[in-house]
């Protein structure tokens, strides 16, 4: 029996998921110690200041105003969007303070102000929400949609009362693993480009995927927004070669769809199994459950800078 290269059996057995579940839990095992050693760290150091404190003079000071927070971050954290489409909305001139239009992302918000984004009023979420939902095929991935097709947001109404976007995007006919949160701070980590997220995908292509092309697409294609490199690829069943594993960290636009169909072939369905450390386990199509705090201490580690 033709064995399956080491570095992708996490693809080996799409059926079960086996090897890819296995694949996750050798990757949390190795970063457990350097998180754990990241929060003791966190912790010595904010003991460290207290016993600095504590030691400290007494000295009378004057209370300082409210902390000014950037309107982008202000939006942010109201849960309308990420900080990124903030600055968007901001640019547009669709935000508004005390009824002017401010058209500069950092300007300072005061503690009186009245902020109102296409007229609508909106403050700062207190409840942080933290929603994994395992994506269906034909809901699209926003907040609303003027052609009332069936949103994401329609899956998790009885979630949270509490203002909620998706981080990122999934097209309408790709399923799978999909955060919705109102962290606007957690939302622009997961999608800087710089923090390099990865993704997994499970695809169905038309045709069997030719050693020719799979070389090409694991050397890297070039696209028309430029280069799309790929981290790994592989057969997810041996026997039956449309069916493909794809690793990436680039969050561009139907990029995993766009480096099949640029050597010839076409994406008959996908599905995101693995979004920075979140997998779908337990989770059935159109269902969705709440992050752990475990899991959004790790999503926050892992955006700053962890692939």
């Amino acid at each position: 029996m033709k064995k399956v290269d080491p570095r992708f059996e996490k693809f080996a057995n799409k059926k079960s998921n086996a090897a890819i579940k296995e694949a996750f839990k050798q990757e949390k095992r190795k970063y457990k110690k350097e998180r754990a050693a990241f929060f003791e760290q966190k912790k010595a150091e904010a003991a460290a200041k207290a016993t600095q404190a504590a030691a400290a003079p007494k000295i009378e000071r004057k209370v300082a105003p409210a902390e000014q927070m950037p309107l982008n971050k202000y939006l942010a954290h109201s849960g309308v969007c990420s900080r990124r489409d903030a600055v968007a909305f901001i640019k547009e001139g669709k935000v508004k303070v005390n009824t002017t239009v401010v058209i500069e992302p950092g300007y300072k918000v005061q503690p009186a102000d009245v902020i109102t984004l296409n007229n609508k009023k909106i403050t700062p979420a207190k409840n942080l929400v933290y929603i994994l939902l395992n994506k269906p095929k034909d809901y699209i991935t926003t907040t609303d949609d003027p052609q009332k097709r069936k949103t994401v947001l329609d899956l998790i109404r009885t979630a949270t009362t509490e203002r909620v976007y998706p981080v990122g995007r999934l097209d309408r006919n790709t399923s799978g693993v999909l955060l919705i949160t109102n962290d606007g701070e957690l939302a622009q980590q997961l999608t800087h480009p710089s923090n390099e997220v990865k993704k997994i995908y499970a695809a169905t292509l038309n045709r069997p995927l030719e050693k020719k092309d799979f070389d090409k697409i694991l050397k890297g294609v070039v696209l028309e927004d430029g280069p799309a490199p790929v981290d790994v690829l592989a057969y997810s069943d041996l026997k039956d070669k449309t069916q493909v594993g794809i690793e990436i960290h680039n969050g561009r636009n139907r990029i995993v769809r766009r480096i099949f169909e640029s050597v010839g072939y076409e994406v008959k369905h996908l599905d995101r199994v693995m979004f920075g450390g979140l997998t779908k386990k337990n989770v059935e199509r159109g269902k969705f459950r709440f992050l752990t705090e475990k899991e959004v201490r790790n999503l926050k580690f892992f955006g700053k800078g962890k692939k």
